[in-house]
């Protein structure tokens, strides 16, 4: 990699596809010395971020996010927009390894030159959010991409993570699943800006339309996440390309109303102060376990708990009074 963050700043806003896979590389990797390069790099960029529709889609396995997306980008695409795809990939809890398949996913879409996809491992992360996917969207933003779309896991995690860095949050569903609201939870349906009922073809499009009314039903029983949007229920097929225009319209509607209400900047900027507070408590638990003298008793203490000598309660707090202890030396 290059030693000159410079590079990859010229790299990014020239929207060289090259340097920005590597961005997104140096900003994922691990490494302290790349961490800190990674923030002179975003620091570099953010004047030309913000210009971007944040569009995050989960759903269900199954739902037909990939289908829904490549469709979405492709007709996006079509109009003259570019589009950046960040795909979470499950990573596995016990390797940490990952499949990112999602390029073979959309096959289309991944060979569109308007468009990059870039897979990304969750690493385990709640929401099934990658760790740096807002540094990546950021990056994308700077880069010049019009639209900037998060796929999740979709995997029954807290969806929190997602609906705390986009503009606009859509649970895309299917129908024919016996009880329609059995896979979905009410707090999804509290961050939604919009639910899709997905595969609205062939035999399965009245099933979809009973489906909409149960949802619609569904959102009137819970409160929406902005005093001035009421999320729709819309149904489409992403196989066949039906439904998907009149989906972007109420994004572009949803983002007018949000901009002519004020509402629009201000949860970007409480969204950045969100981030700003996850980075803080992730630093200070890494700070933390990193410790030599933590390093040392915690072994113990572990041992302890597990035999049952002292409630998890207790060793919790003798760990965090000794954290205390080492910030008054």
């Amino acid at each position: 990699m290059f030693k000159d963050p410079e590079n990859y700043v010229k790299g990014v806003l020239e929207c060289n596809r090259l340097m920005l896979a590597k961005t997104i590389t140096l900003i994922e990797s691990s490494l302290l010395t790349h961490q800190e390069m990674a923030r002179h790099i975003i620091d570099r960029l953010l004047p030309h971020t913000g210009k971007s529709i944040r569009l995050g889609i989960t759903g269900v396995p199954g739902a037909g996010k990939s289908t829904f997306i490549e469709s979405l980008g492709m007709m996006l695409t079509q109009q003259g927009l570019r589009v950046a795809v960040l795909a979470i990939d499950p990573s596995s809890t016990r390797s940490g390894g990952s499949i990112l398949a999602d390029k073979t996913r959309m096959e289309m879409l991944s060979v569109e030159k308007q468009a990059f996809i870039r897979p990304s491992p969750s690493g385990g992360t709640l929401g099934g959010v990658a760790r740096k996917t807002r540094e990546t969207m950021l990056v994308c933003e700077a880069a010049g991409f019009d639209v900037v779309i998060v796929e999740t896991v979709g995997v029954g995690q807290s969806e929190t993570a997602v609906k705390s860095m986009v503009d606009f949050f859509l649970v895309l569903q299917i129908s024919g699943a016996g009880d329609e609201l059995q896979g979905i939870k009410k707090g999804v349906l509290e961050l939604a800006d919009a639910v899709v009922v997905n595969k609205a073809d062939g035999n399965n499009i009245q099933r979809a339309k009973l489906a909409k009314k149960q949802y619609e039903t569904a959102l009137h029983l819970v409160s929406p996440s902005s005093q001035n949007w009421s999320p729709p229920v819309k149904i489409c097929s992403a196989l066949k390309h039906t439904g998907i225009e009149e989906i972007w319209d109420m994004i572009l509607e949803f983002k007018k109303k949000m901009i002519t209400t004020g509402e629009f900047e201000l949860v970007r900027r409480e969204q950045s102060l969100e981030w700003m507070q996850f980075l803080v408590k992730e630093g200070l638990e890494q700070w933390f376990y990193k410790n030599q003298n933590v390093i040392k008793i915690l072994p113990r203490v572990k041992k302890e708990v597990e035999n049952g000598e002292i409630a998890p309660t207790h060793a919790a707090s003798r760990l965090l009074f000794f954290l205390d202890k080492i910030s008054r030396v």
